[in-house]
């Protein structure tokens, strides 16, 4: 299933992506550091959605409370809260 998330607190402003089967595909943020954004979705493309939130929860970008991963896992774990 496709999904959108509505980012906050990052300079990326949305993530879309899709889970299958409960595993990650088709990550794209839009906004934020460009490279970054662009690594952070093809290394987590075909992961489970569990190792990605266990990798990836709670990392910050500088001073801010969150980063464009974490938000990626906030996303993430409300899909599995469904």
């Amino acid at each position: 299933m496709r999904y959108s998330y509505r980012t906050q607190g990052t300079c990326s402003q949305q993530i879309d992506f899709t889970v299958e089967d409960g595993i990650l595909k088709d990550v794209q943020f839009y906004g934020g550091c460009d490279g970054n954004t662009q690594g952070i979705s093809l290394l987590v493309e075909g992961m489970p959605v569990e190792e990605v939130i266990k990798r990836l929860d709670g990392i910050r970008c500088g001073f801010k409370p969150t980063s464009c991963p974490d938000q990626l896992c906030r996303a993430l774990k409300q899909v599995i809260e469904q």
